[in-house]
């Protein structure tokens, strides 16, 4: 689940976005708040909001986005739930608020909507609301049993270690043998599902490979040093150009420089060895 906050003046536009009915917009929490239209809402904020008039920004809005298998399986009832407890880690109780969930996306996520002054006339303080909201959601996930996004970034770098084995395995079957030819090496990786895909630069110069696999497109180096453009191009006769299926492309001068070093402490580490 991921959470964003920020303090907006434009109060009524924003409502209006969070209800609009052309997203299958559905009220899941409301407090303090009477009124059904976003127009008869904004009307009893500023009510409030004229106990204090030196704030300018001041509603406070929030999205609140659990991951897309987790908000396929929260009904109505679910969603009112996670706003309240929401609310609760932000300490925004006892405020005018109102949350409706939209469900016209994949990703079924709640926009709420809390008027920054309370019944006193007092601002709440939005110094760094954001990572407040962040904070708040993490701990209302891990309450409502559902994934946060410590949880999300878990689950992907385990996965992208997956692809990068599975990558570099490949790559050291795709190598062996004579790879002179760079369109040897790539056709072998294709073989293996695997798209290698020259980066060029403005110039119209090969800078360097990234490797697209199972939906991720990785960098060469960050798959494996041994696979970043220097250690790849060091199999290549012709250092200043590699020819491919479209023809021969120049290689950017620092790649070249890259390579002619590790070219360079080959031939010496052989040296050494002799």
């Amino acid at each position: 689940m991921i959470g964003k906050g920020s303090s907006i003046s434009s109060t009524l536009c924003a409502l209006r976005y969070g209800n609009d009915p052309d997203k299958r917009a559905e009220l899941v929490y409301s407090d303090l708040v009477v009124g059904d239209t976003a127009e008869e809402i904004i009307q009893e904020f500023k009510a409030v909001q004229a106990l204090n008039q030196n704030c300018e920004r001041n509603t406070l809005s929030f999205v609140l986005s659990p991951t897309v298998n987790d908000g396929a399986q929260m009904n109505t009832e679910d969603l009112g739930k996670l706003t309240r407890a929401f609310i609760q880690h932000m300490k925004l109780q006892e405020r005018q608020a109102v949350a409706n969930v939209n469900r016209d996306k994949a990703h079924t996520h709640v926009h709420l909507y809390v008027n920054r002054i309370d019944l006193n006339g007092k601002a709440y303080t939005d110094s760094f609301i954001g990572k407040q909201s962040q904070w708040a959601a993490e701990r209302t996930a891990k309450q409502m049993g559902i994934q946060t996004v410590q949880d999300v970034q878990l689950e992907k770098n385990k996965a992208l270690a997956q692809t990068r084995g599975e990558i570099h395995k490949a790559h050291q079957q795709a190598i062996q043998g004579s790879t002179k030819d760079l369109q040897t090496y790539i056709n072998r990786m294709q073989k293996q599902h695997i798209t290698v895909v020259p980066v060029i630069n403005k110039s119209k110069q090969l800078q360097g490979f990234r490797f697209e696999y199972k939906g991720q497109n990785i960098k060469g180096s960050e798959v494996h040093r041994s696979m970043s453009a220097s250690n790849l191009l060091k199999s290549i006769k012709h250092a200043k150009r590699v020819v491919l299926s479209g023809g021969s492309i120049p290689i950017a001068p620092s790649l070249a420089k890259a390579v002619a070093q590790k070219l360079l402490k080959i031939v010496i580490d052989k040296g050494i060895g002799i």
